[in-house]
């Protein structure tokens, strides 16, 4: 693979650095990733300690706090499939305007909230939020950049999130002071005006970037839902996504950390470090993994991550075996370290995937059912490792973990065989970059 000639070139040449991936973007592409880091350091701010404020601070019964919560996946679960209609007719931006218009409202309502049923309109206006973003700027990010620059963009945007909730979680870490509100207000009033952000750049820069597809296209030009998943490559890469965050992110704010304190053993220092751990690894390592990654079939990287992921999940059932260890904890450390190079792996492949399977005249659905696979693994995999791990099933947990990696790992050889070679990153076709 030779570096990526800009402006008419091999789709599957590769770009060769950061300063070449940074000039072959186009302006849009430019500005809106210059600004994802300080986006995302509004929503690190508030993302570590929001159950906290509830039930520390606000004084809430735990059980109505991890209801609470959990609004906010199933309302974005819920404006998702809408939102991605809505994309399709009236553009991304303004969807995006009124999902990030939502958010502000209730981060500032939540800030001082200190009833339940407030809490939880505000907690269902960043819910609206969650459920627009991620179809909208996905097909905002797939309209700026097309062919294997989209793949290295979606990489180093995951990066570029990941770094930015990071360090926002290190400094709420030192801000916050259960025994002051206020402390909490004004996290989530920050986490409310870093939204200013993007709405800056969606009325500014990017006010010309158009989605969707010309005027007096029919809404149903693009097919509807039903049809949509009725395309194979479509409908066995939204299997592959579900079950990979079913694995994945699904446990990483409840099956994992109680595996690691239940089973484990560790400490909650270690388990906040494996944290800053799957950060690192995954700000340092994404870009040299787009550059392995470029060019080959994005099945067989589906393929190498679930491998990857296995040897992670083993990992951590290993360390059920030393509890309350050195031991235990260096390998939770190192489930963690693994598993972020699972991650560099799969959020560059799986979005430019949909987007390479999308028109602009349903990009904003076909996002939409990406989300919709993305939610449904988040909200079904937290509720599958309390009922295994509360049973006291500890190897039963870590055997259905590695039973979802085989599973993508025969998902992608079947995906393999369904999907375009254009979407599967392999075929030659050229590309213009503008800029």
């Amino acid at each position: 693979m030779g570096p990526e000639r800009v402006g008419g070139l091999r789709q599957n040449a590769l770009v060769t650095g950061m300063t070449t991936f940074w000039k072959a973007l186009p302006t849009e592409g430019r500005w809106l990733l210059s600004t994802v880091a300080i986006q995302t350091l509004g929503r690190g701010l508030t993302l570590p300690f929001t159950i906290i404020y509830l039930h520390e601070v606000r004084g809430f019964d735990l059980g109505i706090s991890g209801a609470l919560m959990s609004l906010i996946a199933i309302t974005a679960l819920a404006v998702t499939g809408p939102g991605g209609t809505l994309i399709d007719r009236y553009g991304a931006r303004a969807v995006l305007l009124f999902g990030i218009s939502s958010m502000i409202a209730g981060c500032t309502l939540l800030a001082f909230a200190t009833h339940p049923g407030v809490a939880a309109i505000a907690i269902v206006l960043i819910g609206v939020n969650f459920g627009l973003s991620w179809p909208g700027f996905n097909a905002l990010i797939a309209t700026i950049v097309d062919g294997e620059l989209r793949q290295q963009y979606f990489g180093v945007n995951f990066a570029l999130v990941n770094l930015g909730i990071g360090v926002g979680g290190i400094i709420g870490g030192f801000l916050v002071d259960v025994q002051n509100p206020a402390t909490f207000t004004a996290i989530f009033l920050a986490d409310a005006a870093s939204g200013f952000i993007p709405m800056a750049l969606l009325l500014g820069p990017l006010r010309h970037v158009r989605t969707q597809g010309e005027p007096g296209t029919d809404d149903e030009a693009g097919g509807s839902y039903r049809e949509i998943l009725r395309r194979p490559a479509v409908l066995w890469l939204t299997l592959v996504t579900f079950i990979s965050v079913f694995i994945g992110y699904g446990q990483m704010e409840a099956g994992f950390p109680a595996f690691a304190r239940q089973v484990s053993e560790v400490s909650t220092r270690v388990v906040g470090l494996s944290f800053a751990v799957n950060t690192a690894v995954i700000v340092l390592l994404q870009f040299a993994v787009l550059k392995l990654i470029a060019g080959r079939r994005r099945t067989r990287v589906m393929q190498v991550m679930a491998l990857v992921w296995a040897a992670s999940w083993l990992v951590l059932g290993a360390t059920g075996l030393l509890p309350d260890s050195v031991a235990a904890a260096i390998g939770v450390l190192a489930f963690m370290g693994i598993f972020a190079f699972g991650e560099t792996m799969l959020q560059p492949t799986v979005p430019a995937m949909y987007n390479d399977l999308a028109t602009d005249r349903n990009r904003g659905r076909v996002n939409a059912v990406s989300a919709a696979a993305f939610q449904g693994g988040a909200i079904t995999g937290p509720i599958a490792a309390g009922l295994l791990l509360a049973n006291g099933w500890d190897a039963a947990y870590i055997i259905t973990m590695l039973a979802g990696c085989a599973s993508v790992l025969v998902l992608a050889l079947v995906l393999e065989r369904r999907v375009p070679a254009s979407a599967n990153g392999v075929a030659e076709a050229s590309q213009t970059v503008g800029g």
